[in-house]
């Protein structure tokens, strides 16, 4: 949610040896997809019993706790150099310290179901960044088509047409804000460490750990603890960033290596979906018409967005979601949801 960007050439964290001993990649691709899916369902619940930035806290800080113990197990290391940790800080804020937190905030007045149809919004934003920021990624009609119907898949989610009645305003611009800040912080990420040598758990572990810190920083300075604590909120937040941020990421790290990243970016196109299912099932959240069919024509647009004139398949880039999109440069997966 999950969640995201950059090419980062490096080995996987997986041996191919481990990799044999795991269930199909199909299998965990759709616990991948019911992961991140679930994730907007998790902060919704979460932000009931905890205030937005100490659901995000949380939400870092068990995800990280989850890397820590797989860097461990596997004797990786941490990224050495001052300069690729002053990278992964900024990464750290713009794809997981900035992003968690708008979207906890959005979810106190908007529904989970809207917050992860705005999170497929991010390959569109991606790619009008990526026109400008990255050399290599070239216009054609294709995917310029594909960010117009993108847009209006996202005008008929949010009822344009009627004026936007019953919309509110500030939540859906804050959801769709994170959406944005993911989108800069994956071209931000392939511009800055690609080549660093580490591999992917160990640039991920240190991105979600200087996550954790800028958060522990900010949330004692906007929040005070909660009189008590509920046991839903907490098992919430508790699974929004063992599952969503820290276990997602190992089994999206896994798939990746095995089938590849085009392959494994096809999972967020079940995210809007699945967070939409939950929503109503479990959430009884409201369902209007102009939902699903605006949420399908996002995904058509942000599908063609992703289309390339050549061949040539980039590496995979460090992601974590909660939800998460593909990656502004297409079969890029990112570490963001």
């Amino acid at each position: 949610m999950s969640h995201a960007a950059a090419s980062v050439p490096s080995p996987s964290p997986l041996r191919p040896s481990f990799r044999s001993r795991l269930l199909d990649w199909r299998v965990r691709f759709g616990v991948l997809a019911l992961i991140w899916g679930f994730s907007f369902l998790f902060i919704k619940v979460g932000t009931e019993g905890f205030a937005p930035f100490q659901v995000t806290f949380g939400r870092l800080l068990f995800g990280t706790a989850v890397l820590v113990a797989a860097l461990l197990v596997k004797r990786d290391r941490l990224p050495r150099g001052a300069r690729t940790w002053g990278h992964l800080a900024v990464a750290a804020f713009l794809l997981n310290a900035l992003p968690f937190s708008l979207f906890a905030y959005a979810e106190l007045t908007i529904p989970s179901t809207l917050a992860g149809i705005c999170n497929a919004t991010t390959p569109l934003w991606g790619m009008v960044l990526s026109l400008v920021a990255l050399s290599e990624d070239r216009p054609t009609r294709v995917r310029a088509a594909g960010l117009g119907i993108g847009f209006v898949g996202v005008l008929t989610v949010l009822g344009a047409w009627q004026g936007f009645s019953g919309l509110d305003v500030t939540g859906t611009a804050l959801a769709l804000l994170a959406s944005f800040s993911y989108a800069v912080g994956w071209i931000y990420v392939r511009r800055t460490l690609s080549g660093t040598g580490a591999s992917h758990l160990s640039l991920a572990t240190g991105q979600v750990g200087l996550a954790t810190l800028q958060l522990a920083l900010v949330t004692p300075l906007f929040t005070t603890l909660p009189q008590s604590v509920e046991l839903l909120p907490l098992l919430s937040v508790i699974a929004l960033g063992a599952l969503g941020t820290g276990y997602a990421m190992l089994l999206q790290y896994g798939v990746v290596a095995e089938v590849g990243p085009t392959t494994a970016s096809m999972v967020t196109y079940f995210i809007p979906v699945i967070a939409t299912a939950a929503g109503v099932a479990f959430l009884g959240e409201h369902l209007a018409w102009n939902t699903p069919v605006g949420a399908a024509v996002v995904l058509l647009g942000a599908a063609l967005t992703q289309t390339r004139a050549s061949s040539r398949t980039p590496a995979p880039a460090l992601r974590e979601t909660g939800g998460t999109a593909p990656a502004p440069h297409g079969d890029r997966t990112p570490a963001r949801t």
